[in-house]
């Protein structure tokens, strides 16, 4: 297997859309979704679908996103 290969994405919570919106300018790739699983869904399947264009020779099974996820936080029993 090839050096493993990383992506952050950073991770918003959208309360008015009440969706994940997430963004990578590595792949480059934005999207958003309904909950974190759904967004890592949708921004690993970017990422494999840009790889080519944005990063020539990187092989896809060494592709690993990483999501970095930023919510206000609500007091207990919210």
């Amino acid at each position: 297997m090839s050096k493993p290969v990383i992506f952050t994405v950073s991770a918003a919570w959208d309360d008015e859309a009440s969706v994940w919106t997430g963004h990578c300018d590595d792949i480059p790739a934005a999207t958003d979704a309904p909950t974190l699983d759904a967004l890592l869904a949708k921004i690993s399947a970017m990422a494999i679908d840009l790889l080519s264009d944005n990063h020539p020779g990187v092989d896809p099974a060494s592709v690993f996103v990483q999501i970095t996820a930023l919510r206000e936080a609500e007091p207990a029993g919210a």
